[in-house]
């Protein structure tokens, strides 16, 4: 069985909903420490004038050394909501599959979760609906694991009766794979390069949310969020 792990994303973009797709059990890794300028509260649209990022406002202090994902509030002081329904509606109102979709899209954006992690999971599991994904989900704060770092992946992995593990390439860089090795878990590098879709306003733009996918394409979307590069089996 094959787990995938990573913290929750605003509105992510292909690769993220690739990698669940990829994973037997897929989990919200989201009591770890909250990172600012990240893609835990933002990702990217397309609008006419070109990419443009969407960012939900939180109430986190850049001094705040020990606040989880899961923790982190959103600030509806700011009138973000109605911005990003405004700007998403302006720029995809014209794609061919906007009408389907975009009532079920701002109806969760408008259920006011109090947390981002709320608001994140719920927008991926739709968008895993819609793509037909049907991954298990679960959260890491619901499996009581020990350790840090690459000992407390391997706990987990442990506690969920996993064999093999699934890690993006940035993970290259803290990972440590002599002691994957030494347990007899699998290690394996998800491929990311994708084909091009039928997309608004050329040139094509590759990185942008699933959104841009969903809209576009429809019924066939699933067909765009699989790499054409495939994985790395490291051990």
């Amino acid at each position: 069985m094959k787990l995938g792990m990573i913290q929750s994303n605003y509105l992510p973009w292909v690769g993220y909903m690739d990698f669940i797709d990829d994973s037997d059990l897929f989990i919200f890794y989201d009591d770890v420490q909250y990172t600012r300028k990240d893609w835990r509260n933002r990702n990217k649209i397309k609008t006419q004038n070109g990419p443009l990022w969407l960012t939900v406002p939180v109430l986190f202090s850049r001094n705040d050394t020990d606040t989880r994902i899961e923790s982190v509030k959103i600030d509806y002081s700011k009138d973000w909501v109605r911005k990003h329904t405004k700007t998403i509606s302006l720029s995809y109102s014209k794609a061919p599959f906007y009408e389907p979709y975009a009532e079920q899209f701002f109806n969760i954006l408008n259920e006011r979760h109090e947390r981002l992690s709320e608001l994140n999971i719920a927008l991926i599991k739709w968008m895993m609906s819609v793509l037909d994904i049907k991954t298990e989900i679960k959260m890491s704060r619901d499996i009581a694991s020990e350790g840090s770092r690459t000992d407390r992946i391997l706990d987990i992995i442990d506690k969920v009766g996993a064999d093999s593990y699934l890690v993006g390439p940035a993970a290259k860089d803290y990972i440590e794979v002599d002691k994957f090795k030494k347990a007899g878990i699998g290690l394996e590098w998800k491929g990311y390069e994708y084909s091009e879709y039928p997309q608004l306003y050329p040139p094509f733009e590759k990185g942008l949310s699933t959104l841009d996918i969903i809209f576009n394409c429809g019924p066939q979307s699933f067909k765009f969020i699989k790499s054409i590069k495939p994985n790395d089996r490291v051990v």
